[in-house]
Formats: structure tokens, sequence, C-alpha cells
């Protein structure tokens, strides 16, 4: 062990000498490694991350939940849009006949989906997106507030002109979210009084935007927007240990019988489930990291010959040292471990300057794209295994070339 360590530090006293002889050879062949890692760390992490976002955010739909709607959210060639913009919407009715014909079903919710404008007296705001909601959407779909309360069931029932509104929104009306509690604003001639904001979460790829919305009870809902242009969705959440598949082929068979359909009629409805989108995102993903990890093999691989190249020059620089201690002794494994274990520092050292880029790269992208990129451990752990792969690689001809010299004549070499 002792003589490892020692071997390890002259490895590394040598290297470090190389590099302040030889700077430019050196810093030449370091960026080829650099280039290569901070290619594959840097798309990896930025990938990664972005995936990481999305599925937090396809996460925030809701857990083991279906969404039935007219439209069938991935598309495709054999599903054209006329068919699907021929389908029936969906009604606030078969809520309940689903309840009653499924038993893997914890939750259903019915919501209306629009945009408008909303006012506080000579303030308005255009774009909102507007929310017909029922009393199981919090439970489908999660949502947390900054301040207040969810609609009660009491409200629900008798359609109260009351609301939630988004945290931008309420800043927006009232300068601060908190001050918007117990207040109104005016939609479409009608008064809202506001019973909870929902906490800042920021616009996601998804399409929901819970800051730039206003939630109102179905009942109330749809005396100010019309049903049937509001492309309602029933949001259905299955019981625990229930599988989506599972979840999916109970609720056909009830949307098949509510709408009496029959067994040559193809669905006029679609099941769009959160575990499809996920292993979508997912997929899509996995073709970017290859083609990214692609990329930066054929840069490591750029990277690994200029380590090699400097490898050959420096056995080359060193004949007469390799022959001297050879002659008193040193072993064939001690060189060839000395200058493999050089190569490999070589190359960590490269590729810790190709990690100090990725960090550059990561601040730069959290801050103009608004979502935090990261390195993972893995990713780190898969660096320093990388660097030492290419090192062994890149070295083992050069140090196979300094262990195989014949003494004598490598002292004679100088």
């Amino acid at each position: 062990m002792q003589k490892t360590l020692q071997i390890l530090g002259n490895s590394l006293r040598l290297t470090l000498q190389e590099l302040r002889i030889n700077k430019l050879r050196t810093g030449l062949s370091l960026t080829g490694v650099a280039f290569g890692i901070f290619c594959i760390i840097g798309v990896l992490a930025t990938v990664n991350s972005l995936e990481h976002n999305i599925q937090n955010e396809v996460a925030g739909l809701g857990s083991n939940t279906i969404y039935i709607d007219k439209w069938e959210y991935g598309g495709g060639p054999d599903k054209p849009f006329w068919k699907f913009r021929a389908r029936p919407i969906m009604k606030y009715e078969e809520v309940a006949l689903l309840k009653q014909r499924s038993e893997l079903v914890e939750n259903i919710s019915f919501l209306m989906r629009s945009s408008g404008s909303i006012a506080y007296k000579d303030d308005v705001i255009e774009n909102v997106s507007i929310y017909g909601i029922t009393e199981d959407q919090v439970d489908v779909q999660p949502f947390s507030f900054a301040f207040g309360r969810f609609i009660s069931d009491a409200e629900f029932n008798s359609g109260s002109a009351v609301g939630l509104i988004g945290y931008d929104n309420a800043e927006k009306l009232f300068g601060t979210a908190e001050r918007a509690l117990g207040k109104f604003y005016e939609i479409k001639g009608k008064r809202v009084n506001i019973v909870g904001v929902i906490k800042k979460e920021g616009k996601n790829f998804i399409g929901w935007d819970y800051d730039n919305c206003v939630m109102l009870p179905y009942k109330f809902a749809r005396q100010i927007i019309a049903e049937d242009y509001s492309n309602p969705v029933l949001i259905a959440k299955g019981k625990a240990n229930v599988t989506p598949s599972q979840l999916s082929t109970e609720l056909q068979g009830a949307m098949r019988q509510i709408r009496r359909l029959s067994p040559t009629t193809e669905d006029n409805f679609s099941l769009n489930s959160v575990e499809a989108f996920s292993k979508a995102i997912s997929g899509l993903f996995s073709t970017v990291d290859i083609v990214g990890g692609l990329i930066g093999i054929i840069s490591l691989i750029v990277g690994m010959f200029g380590i090699a190249n400097i490898m050959f020059v420096t056995v080359k620089e060193r004949t007469s040292m390799i022959g001297l201690k050879k002659a008193i002794g040193a072993k064939r494994s001690s060189i060839l471990f000395e200058f493999l274990l050089e190569a490999a520092m070589l190359c960590l050292m490269g590729g810790a300057i190709g990690l100090l880029l990725v960090y550059i790269l990561t601040l730069v992208f959290s801050k103009m794209f608004d979502f935090p990129v990261f390195v993972s451990i893995p990713l780190l752990i898969g660096t320093v295994i990388i660097c030492l792969v290419v090192g062994m690689l890149a070295g083992i001809f050069p140090a196979s070339r300094a262990a195989k010299m014949d003494p004598v004549e490598a002292i004679r070499s100088k």
C-alpha cells in the first residue's frame, strides 16, 4: 500500500511537472477531454434536469389519474383532427354515472376550461385561464393555497359566486397576493368573492397555468361559460393499488355503457393516462441522451488520442529514467502502473475542466430558462469512471512500451 501511494505521489509530481514544462501541448490535449466531458455531462445534465422538471409537472396532473376527453392527447395519423372534433363533449352528468358503474375509481372531477378577462375597479387582466370545477378537483389534481381555503361543499351545491384566484393575478389586481383574500373580482359582468389564493407554482410545460387562473364552482361557472365550447374533461383518480391499465379498462367499459355504444362502434372518447405521458417523455429524452452521448464520445475519442500522444512523447523523454529504474530493480508492472496512472490523472484533470464548464452552463441555463439545471451524483460518478477508462485506454500502449524497454538500451539512448 505504501509503495502504491509512493508511485501515485511520483506520478502526480511528474504529471504536474509535465504541465509546467509543456503547457501548450498538454493544454491542447486536455482540451479534447474537457470538451468531450462537457458534451456528455452537459447534455445529460441539461436533458435530465429538463426531464425531471417535466416529470414533476406531469406528476402534478395527479397520481394514477386518467383524463377522459373527446381529444386524444397523443394524436396520430389514424386519428385525424376532424374525427376528434366530431365526438360529443364530456358531460357533467357522466361523473355520477361513472361513479355508479366503477369499483376502481376513488374520485372523479369535472373540469370546464375557457379564457377571458377579470377586473377589480379600474384594473383589468386579459387572457386569464378560467376553470369551472367540481368539489373533487383538489383531490384528483392536488394544488396548494398561499392564503385562504378551497371552495366548500355548500358553495359548490348552491353555485355561490365565490372562487379561487392564481397568485400572479392576485398580485396584479391587489398589489400583494395576501390582500386578495376576502375581496372580489368581476368576470363577464358577475362579481366573485375570493375565498382562496393558489400558491405560486410557475407556468409549466403541460399547459396548466395556475398562477394566471381563476377557479369557480361548476354550477356558477356554467352561467358565464358556454359548456359546449369549454373543452370539458373528466378526471378520474384510481384507488390505491389499482394500476392505470386496470382503471383504464374499467373506465372504457363504463363509458361505452353510458354512451350506449354497440360492440362494433368505436369509442367516441379518449382515455389519456398520466402514466402514458410519463413514459412518452422518458422515451423522448432517452433518444436525446443517446444523441448527446454519441457526440460526447466522438469528442472523447479525439481527446483520448491527444492524451496518447502526450504519453508517447513522455515515454520517449523519460527513456533514460525508465532504464535507470529498471536497472535498480523496478518491475515491469510498476513502470506500467506509473504511466497508466499518469494518463488517467491527465484525463481526470481534463474531466475537472469539463465539469467546471458544465457548472457554468447550469448557472446560465437556470437563470435564462427559469428552471433548475443540476448535475446528479450518478453523473459525477460516471464522469470519474469515464475519465479513468479513457485514461487507461489512452495510456495502455505507451505504458506497455515503457514497461518492455531493455534497461541497458534505455540508458544508452540518452
